[in-house]
Formats: structure tokens, C-alpha cells, sequence
């Protein structure tokens, strides 16, 4: 399978939930996302306890922010049956950005900054992450920074451009395939044409803040693990490394059938009559430029699946 194909050039809103008052997120992604129709493909799972972000802050005009207010009272108090609590709540935010702390949602201040709110990733929403961005909207002067953490920087989009990332199954070439015997040495690998970097853009246009990044992903390294404990790995550590074609491992061909596979492994025992989940795990290097220049680098990421690996009780066979 193409990493490239079926949802280059993808593009998709981020939804954050309108639940505890957040709004929808105006960030854009594009590039490998999900939604295209590669096939099967997943996502990058951080190495270590790293995450990218649930919840962030974005910037709205005055005027956007005024109707969202707005439009939120109005619904409220006109719901049928609505909670008196709930109308109650709406009443005070209106009134705190209209007529309280704020004067008529600094309309008249409109040019001069513009209001940051809190977004929730709708995926998340429920974890204890996307509740730490519990500040109520703010006002910010053009030219000031938040003061607040995940507000949306280049490197934000960057660590939830991280989040969208879709990579495709990780399925080995065997040798021999799906069959092998017990002590006889299988050769696996990956194709660069089916094994290269992938990449996905976040770009956020809101409240006159005009930022993207792009993240990328490179496959740097296959770790193989045979599914039981009667097996051997080549090499030991079952980490084969990319090669410098950006390839893993070497294609299986006649006349290498005395050889030690660079990349494979040896079962040492039959698997009866079931099969042996073989899973392979890709390691992902993860980097990210910016606006403005800004760059570096995110945690590695991994993403992997198990395949079946039926192992006969046959100790030698010609090939």
C-alpha cells in the first residue's frame, strides 16, 4: 500500500464540541488524514506519555464572538423546558461581555485585539485533558501574546497536526509467506514505495491570526515480535533499521536460502493448528516546521498490527 495514496491533498475540520461552552475549532488539516480511501490505515501512538493537546485556545473577532454569545443566550433561555440554571448561566455571560465587565463585547475596540476562547477536541472531549482549558473567553491586544498555555502557536498545530496523522497498515513481505517451518529462517520486509514519509498541514485563519505547520513522519526503524516465545529474531533486538534506499530489510530471492536474513525471524516450534500473531511495529521520527520559521522536533510515534503466521512442523524444505 502507497502511504501517498487515497488522501493526499484530504481536507478536514477539526470540530471542537460546543459542550461546557467551548467552541468549534476554525483549524484546518490537510495531507495524510483520515477520510481518504488508502485503505486501512491508524494513527501514531506516542512513544512515551506524551499527548498532543485536547483543548486549546484559538482566536474570533469581536464581531464573531458577539454572535456566538448571542446565539447561545437567545437558544438557552428560548429552549423549551430549558433549566432555569442554564438560563441563568447564560444570562451572566451575556451580560459580563455586554453590558458587565466588557462594553458590548468590545465592539468598538474591534481593530485593536480580539477575543481567545477555548476549543475542545470533539474525540476528547471527555478526557481530564480537554477540561484544563477551563479560562472563560479573553480579551487580547494585536501584538500581545495569551497568556495562557495552548494557545495556538505554529507548534500547537504542529501537535495536533501530530494527532492526524494516518499511516497505513503495517503489513511484512514474508518469505515464505504466511507458511513457514519450524527452524527454517523467514525473511521480511518493507518496500520503500509502499514505506515513505508522510506529512499533514494544520492551518488556522481566525480573529485576524493567519498560522499553519506541517508535521511530518518518517519511517526510521520495523521491530519484529514473533508472538510466541519459541522464536529468534534477525537481528536478536528484532529492530531492523531502514536501510539507506529507505527500504527495511531485504526481498527474499533463489540463492539466498543459506543466508541469514538482515531483517526476519526463525520459529522454533510448530503452531499447531492455529497461527502465530506476528506483529510488526513501525517506529516513526517526528518533525515539524512552521510559521515564521519555527521548527523542531515531537516524540517518536509508532503504529503496528499483528498478522497470522501459520508455523509447520517440517524441518527442511527445498526452495
Amino acid at each position: 500500500m502507497d502511504l501517498g495514496s487515497g488522501n493526499e491533498g484530504a481536507k478536514v475540520e477539526q470540530e471542537g464540541t460546543s459542550s461546557g461552552g467551548a467552541l468549534e475549532s476554525r483549524i484546518t488539516f490537510t495531507g495524510s488524514t483520515a477520510g481518504g480511501d488508502g485503505g486501512p490505515s491508524g494513527s501514531l501512538e506516542p512513544v512515551g506519555d506524551w499527548t498532543p493537546p485536547a483543548c486549546w485556545y484559538e482566536p474570533r473577532s469581536a464581531e464573531e464572538f458577539a454572535k456566538y454569545i448571542e446565539d447561545m443566550y437567545e437558544s438557552t433561555v428560548n429552549t423549551p423546558g430549558q433549566h432555569s440554571y442554564a438560563k441563568a448561566s447564560a444570562g451572566q455571560t451575556r451580560e459580563k461581555y455586554k453590558d458587565g465587565e466588557y462594553e458590548n463585547y468590545n465592539l468598538e475596540k474591534k481593530d485593536e485585539g480580539n477575543w481567545w476562547v477555548a476549543v475542545r477536541d470533539e474525540d476528547r472531549w471527555m478526557e481530564p485533558a480537554a477540561q484544563v482549558c477551563d479560562k472563560q473567553p479573553f480579551w487580547v491586544e494585536n501584538g500581545d501574546a495569551p497568556d495562557v498555555e495552548n494557545a495556538v502557536t505554529p507548534q500547537v498545530l504542529a501537535e495536533l497536526a501530530y494527532n492526524r496523522v494516518q499511516l497505513p497498515t503495517t503489513e511484512v513481505t514474508l518469505a515464505p509467506a504466511q507458511t513457514t517451518k519450524v527452524n527454517l529462517p523467514t525473511w521480511a520486509w518493507l518496500d520503500r514505495a509502499k514505506f515513505k514519509e508522510v506529512s499533514v498541514t494544520a492551518s488556522l485563519e481566525a480573529g485576524g491570526v493567519n498560522v499553519q505547520a506541517t508535521t511530518t513522519a518518517r519511517p526510521v526503524s520495523l521491530k519484529l515480535e514473533p508472538g510466541t516465545a519459541d522464536a529468534e529474531t534477525y537481528p536478536a533486538s528484532g529492530e531492523c533499521a531502514i536501510n539507506d534506499d529507505g527500504s527495511i530489510g531485504e526481498p527474499y530471492a533463489k540463492g539466498k536460502a543459506d543466508r541469514t536474513p538482515p531483517c526476519g525471524l526463525k520459529y522454533l516450534r510448530s503452531s499447531g493448528d492455529g497461527t502465530f500473531e506476528l506483529q510488526a511495529t513501525v517506529t516513526w521520527d517526528i518533525t515539524w516546521t512552521g510559521t515564521g520559521g519555527a521548527g523542531g522536533d515531537l516524540p517518536d510515534g509508532t503504529f503496528g498490527n499483528d498478522q497470522a503466521v501459520t508455523v509447520q512442523e517440517i524441518q527442511a524444505i527445498n526452495r
